[in-house]
């Protein structure tokens, strides 16, 4: 069998949270095309159907959605439950949902701090360790979870403590989860975008102006296309990466080299 069958995910079963759109659903369709099934988890239900439907009928592999607040420790574990009453089996963990809001530190209000925070790293907390006790008892696994370059640069010019703050919690979490799971089988490892160029991101007229700065420092005078996230994701959450865990994989057209 040569790499390119070694890679395919035949019979994989994984969630992806915020599945719906974006990053997200650009990975969960590769994930498909690889040949798992997937469960779309998504706070917005109807987008997440829509996305699950579309990666059936393209893919012939078998897609569900799921309604979670990753943040709730009982969504999380209903989330879980849906999974495996589907699938019967939980194989890989794609742990993505997250969120920023782009405020002053001084301006900052507790629960804006609390709401990034919890989505983005106590959400992947909560998302992880109960993907992770599943695949303890299965005796293996996979966890990607969706870091960020702001986890090791402050990005400029736009004001993001909270946001740059979570995304270091999510690589340091994605280490220890691998050092202490690494003797039973189950892999923790996390990407870190730069400026990924999605839906959202591209219509947002907020956002335009930032968008210039932003090409004009890259190297690759460009943002990152979501497709360009997602062989890393297939590697990390087939078999060929077996010797690979604990690592953080930065794509960012070299934005961190700077």
């Amino acid at each position: 069998m040569g790499i390119i069958e070694k890679m395919r995910l035949d019979g994989k079963k994984i969630f992806v949270t915020g599945g719906a759109r974006g990053i997200g659903k650009s990975v969960a369709t590769a994930f498909a095309e690889a040949g798992a099934d997937i469960a779309i988890v998504d706070l917005d239900i109807d987008e997440a159907t829509k996305t699950a439907k579309e990666l059936e009928e393209n893919n012939g592999i078998k897609s569900i959605a799921i309604k979670a607040d990753v943040t709730n420790p009982k969504d999380v574990s209903a989330m879980i439950d849906t999974v495996l009453e589907n699938f019967g089996r939980l194989d890989v963990a794609f742990c993505n949902a997250g969120i920023c809001l782009n405020i002053p530190a001084e301006e900052m209000t507790f629960e804006q701090w609390k709401k990034v925070i919890d989505i983005n790293l106590t959400g992947v907390f909560l998302t992880a360790q109960a993907a992770g006790k599943v695949m303890l008892k299965q005796g293996g696994g996979s966890i990607i979870n969706t870091a960020s370059m702001s986890g090791h640069i402050v990005n400029v010019p736009q004001p993001q403590a909270s946001y740059n703050a979570s995304k270091a919690g999510v690589i340091q979490l994605t280490k220890s989860l691998a050092v202490e799971w690494a003797t039973r089988n189950v892999r923790v490892n996390c990407i870190s975008p730069g400026y990924i160029g999605t839906e959202l991101t591209l219509n947002s007229p907020s956002l335009k102006p930032l968008i210039e700065q932003w090409n004009e420092m890259a190297p690759l005078k460009r943002m990152g296309r979501p497709e360009e996230l997602q062989s890393i994701c297939v590697y990390l959450a087939g078999d060929t990466s077996s010797f690979t865990t604990g690592s953080d994989f930065v794509i960012d057209g070299a934005f961190t080299a700077i």
